[in-house]
């Protein structure tokens, strides 16, 4: 059997979905995310960031796992979460620890969100009125990069992994993903949910005015939803693995994706 190389399929992804850039690795043995760091890495050090660049960052087990496994330095820039946190006391969705470490690493500046991801509309006022937190929101306008995870949708996520309230599984079941919870389906069109207007997030439309916004996201089940935040505007590149990459492509050949 003659298997296409990381970089033929690369080649092919970019041309399928109309990518500013993207990378894919031989998958992993493991399952780990950890080895997307080092072509993501490269991406970020091709965008030749200035000083005083804004570089977003998500939430997610892949985003988790690249940040551990250490991004490079890029002196001078800014670095801030592109939402709120979460009372959850799992790894991946820590988010302001994630800027904390993707600071250190970049030798950039962090900027921390000490505000829920959801709220009421009154408490939601309340948090966009605190100086600090106007101050990171703010930056969001500012997007030059940002990196993000794509979730599963909630037909294949077990229901132990998903942290989505009710009303969020209601309205979005036929969603085939989302980027930092702006659902969509496989044609980008957005799938709204009750409570979204409650987010404290980066807008669909803050994410698709950055320069890069990088969607790592490794397991072929992902395939649908990486399309649909490719189409929705949301990423403009992608971070993966052959496996993904291969499902991406054998999905957009089918007339139902077109």
């Amino acid at each position: 059997l003659d298997l296409a190389s990381p970089e033929e399929i690369t080649a092919e992804l970019i041309a399928a979905l109309g990518l500013k850039a993207a990378a894919v690795i031989d998958t992993p043995a493991n399952g780990h995310h950890g080895g997307l760091a080092t072509p993501l890495g490269t991406l970020l050090r091709e965008a030749e960031l200035a000083e005083g660049a804004v570089i977003g960052i998500g939430w997610g087990r892949a985003v988790r796992e690249v940040i551990s496994a250490g991004l490079p330095r890029l002196a001078g820039v800014n670095i801030v979460p592109l939402n709120g946190g979460m009372q959850q006391a799992a790894a991946h969705f820590q988010i302001n620890e994630f800027v904390r470490q993707a600071a250190e690493q970049t030798g950039g500046q962090p900027h921390f969100l000490h505000a829920p991801y959801l709220s009421s509309h009154e408490l939601r006022a309340v948090f966009l009125n605190d100086p600090s937190v106007r101050e990171t929101v703010g930056l969001w306008d500012r997007l030059d990069c940002a990196i993000v995870g794509v979730g599963l949708p909630h037909s294949v996520n077990p229901p132990e992994a998903s942290v989505a309230i009710a009303t969020e599984k209601a309205f979005t079941h036929a969603a085939v993903g989302d980027v930092i919870r702006h659902y969509v389906g496989i044609d980008g069109r957005p799938v709204a949910w009750d409570g979204e207007e409650r987010m404290i997030a980066a807008s669909p439309e803050q994410l698709r005015r950055a320069r890069l916004s990088i969607g790592v996201a490794a397991t072929p089940e992902k395939a649908a939803g990486i399309i649909g935040a490719v189409r929705s505007g949301m990423i403009n590149a992608v971070v993966t693995d052959s496996a993904t990459a291969q499902a991406i492509l054998d999905l957009l050949s089918l007339p139902e994706a077109g």
